[in-house]
């Protein structure tokens, strides 16, 4: 069951409970606009490559709409869709004045240098600025971004509609953005497992982890867990998947990621399949990588 068909049906379940016209159940699972772009770029050998960009605004009936952005090889309209419509509910449910987008290029960040990478976004935003802005449409990192990425969609958006600093959020510091932005996913991810531990009687410390994904969500999610007293022994990511039961060095690794773009290769751990990283043994499994891994 792919992401689109699994939110659907979640959706129409809802709707039966909250007995809504089908009339509204069908206009609320068609998105307000469906965007997809071809994105040429030189890359730094001198050849082209060319990507496909998404960005899907679901609805903005609550206000603009808002979602990320994110780079992965297995991004599609369908994954995108769901993505936007969860987004919808999300700020819903949370009672803030927006709607919900999600936007994704399916590309493999690893294998794109930073000035490729860079010039990516650049026409990326180029093919679509004229549909996003602060009262339309608001992006942010998500998967393979980040303040990097936002800074670089900023500056390009900039170029046609003036300096726009709220075009997007997860921004650097220095441009306008947040303070605790970049840990605020894997913080809300502590909190939610501090309350189900709690549930059952147990405190992060001393319990064992394992995290699909090493991004910005399960890099602050391992690197709160330790400062907590847990202990991280099995990692993946889009590079490959570590192991060390004892206990991986999460500041290490940290800065092995940040030099090499990746966790292969990192010395404090043996290498695993990244097929593995779900059935290793531990206390508490953290899936923070793509959806739908749990079924």
């Amino acid at each position: 069951m792919n992401a689109l068909v699994a939110t659907n049906r979640n959706f129409k379940l809802a709707a039966r409970l909250l007995g809504l016209d089908s009339k509204l159940e069908k206009s609320l699972l068609i998105p307000f606009r469906e965007i997809k772009v071809e994105c040429t770029i030189p890359k730094d050998d001198g050849t082209l490559a060319s990507f496909v960009g998404f960005r899907i605004q679901h609805d903005n009936a609550r206000g603009p709409m808002k979602g990320g952005i994110r780079y992965h090889p297995e991004v599609d309209p369908d994954e995108v869709n769901a993505l936007a419509q969860l987004m919808t509910w999300k700020t819903a449910v949370a009672n803030i004045p927006y709607g919900g987008a999600k936007g994704g290029i399916g590309c493999n960040p690893v294998d794109l240098s930073i000035s490729e990478l860079e010039r990516l976004t650049r026409v990326f935003t180029q093919k679509i600025h004229d549909l996003i802005g602060i009262h339309a449409d608001v992006p942010a990192p998500d998967m393979g971004t980040g303040p990097q990425t936002m800074a670089w969609i900023l500056d390009e958006y900039s170029k046609f509609h003036g300096h726009s600093p709220a075009v997007v959020t997860g921004k650097p510091i220095d441009l306008g953005g947040s303070l605790g932005r970049d840990a605020a996913t894997g913080r809300g991810v502590l909190f939610a497992m501090e309350a189900l531990l709690n549930e059952h009687g147990k405190n992060i410390a001393g319990q064992r982890f394992v995290i699909q994904g090493f991004g910005n969500v399960g890099s602050w999610a391992a690197r709160l867990i330790g400062e907590k007293g847990g202990k991280i022994v099995a990692v993946s990511d889009i590079s490959g998947a570590i192991k060390n039961s004892k206990g991986i060095d999460v500041p290490s690794l940290l800065k092995h990621v940040k030099e090499h773009r990746g966790v292969k290769g990192f010395s404090g751990g043996d290498s695993i399949d990244s097929n593995s990283i779900l059935i290793e043994d531990c206390d508490v499994l953290i899936p923070a990588a793509l959806g739908g891994v749990i079924n």
